[in-house]
């Protein structure tokens, strides 16, 4: 996923990520550095969270400037590899975990996109799972700092006024549904008109129909044993049409974008959004006196079965071609810092990839921190897959199904055909 890989998404998704932090339109950086030596450049999705990292790292490097860009995910994607391979990419860029879309590690690592920062301090350290994602035939390209989760994001001051309490059965989620929107307060916002969302609510769905019951579906999809068409994928896309019918969203999902649905949640005009975690911290800078939490999006009828995604989040690459290089890898080194890594997540509202950073998770992502510490998370599902274009069919098919000129069995059977096509 785009996540805020995912997001990720979920984050990743952003994720999703997922996917990764991502966010709507594109910000100019503050500085306008006058280049030479002590001016970076980094092309950044983490708007809104970015900005304090750059401030810290200048503070502790005088008389270095940043230059930096913050764009979508959809836009970013689009344009870093072309900047890339023309030679006019920045020092330092955001990159995903795995292998799901067009700025993820292996994508961008295998032509020679990024510089091997298997050296650095913090590379050996990194967990193993997210190993297995930050690196490319054993080197690694990825300053992982945070993990992310998908899930509902609830406004708990939407849900008091409403009296409503957040479901943990798939039954109970959809008499939510329907109470909320009688009571003219749609239960979650979607903003399917920027295409890496369309992803979130899916994964959500598809952690616990898929993963659920065979925790190997992965393994099985390389070896060639299971399709997506002909398993839970299409369980779990079923559902996300059901919550669809039952109005669980507000209306015109695909008249909403990303920005747009982030007001409707951090204002009370529908009780939440499902999201990656990384919008926490955008509904707070929207309505400060607001409270948001993170819970699990039931599946099914049994509360024990339910599973969360939840991955590394995108991360930062260093440009093989890197006009500074030097500053690029200080740069990186001080994101997988202690200071460095707690100032990110705590601003997008994650959890850091490092242990010992002496970091204290936001009480909103309790739930979040039990599931990943009970075990009862899956990692989002794009990171794994062969090639980007599974997910990129994924995503505007998403779009075409929800303007109604394409179908589930469609969809999974198409992303079946692009799967099989390999790397």
């Amino acid at each position: 996923m785009k996540t805020r890989t995912l997001p990720v998404t979920v984050a990743a998704v952003t994720s999703m990520a997922v996917l990764a932090a991502c966010s709507g339109g594109t910000k100019a950086g503050t500085e306008s550095g006058s280049g030479g030596s002590k001016t970076l450049t980094v092309a950044s999705v983490d708007q809104g969270s970015i900005e304090d990292v750059v401030k810290a790292f200048e503070k502790a490097n005088p008389g270095v400037k940043v230059r930096y860009t913050t764009s979508g995910a959809d836009q970013y994607q689009q344009q870093i590899r072309t900047q890339l391979s023309s030679g006019t990419a920045p020092d330092v860029l955001s990159v995903w975990p795995g292998n799901g879309n067009p700025a993820a590690t292996y994508v961008l690592a295998k032509p020679g996109y990024l510089r091997d920062l298997s050296d650095r301090p913090w590379a050996a350290k990194l967990p193993d799972a997210m190993k297995s994602v930050a690196q490319y035939e054993g080197k690694t390209y990825n300053a992982v700092f945070g993990q992310n989760g998908i899930g509902a994001v609830y406004n708990e001051q939407a849900l008091k006024k409403a009296g409503l309490t957040a479901p943990d059965t798939w039954k109970d989620l959809l008499a939510f549904c329907k109470a909320a929107k009688a009571k003219g307060t749609p239960a979650f916002a979607l903003g399917n008109q920027d295409n890496w969302v369309t992803q979130l609510v899916l994964y959500a769905l598809v952690a616990t129909t898929v993963y659920g019951e065979d925790r190997d579906f992965d393994k099985k999809m390389q070896a060639g044993e299971v399709t997506f068409a002909k398993s839970s994928w299409a369980t779990a896309l079923d559902k996300y049409m059901t919550m669809e019918k039952t109005g669980c969203f507000q209306k015109n999902p695909l008249g909403t974008n990303y920005e747009a649905s982030q007001q409707l949640a951090a204002t009370g005009k529908t009780l939440g959004i499902v999201q990656g975690n990384w919008v926490i911290a955008l509904l707070q800078q929207k309505n400060p006196k607001g409270t948001f939490t993170l819970k699990a999006l039931p599946a099914t009828d049994d509360p024990a079965q339910t599973l969360v995604p939840a991955a590394a989040g995108a991360g930062y690459g260093v440009n093989a071609k890197a006009k500074n290089e030097e500053l690029a890898l200080k740069f990186v080194d001080f994101v997988m810092s202690a200071g460095g890594m707690n100032t990110f997540v705590k601003k997008q509202g994650g959890l850091p990839s490092l242990s010992d950073t002496g970091f204290a998770a936001d009480p909103s992502l309790a739930e979040l921190s039990e599931f990943i510490e009970s075990d009862r998370t899956v990692p989002f599902m794009d990171q794994l897959w062969p090639n980007p274009k599974v997910q990129q069919t994924m995503l505007s098919g998403l779009q075409e199904i929800f303007s109604g000129q394409s179908t589930p069995a469609k969809l999974l059977d198409e992303m079946d055909a692009d799967y099989k096509s390999g790397s």
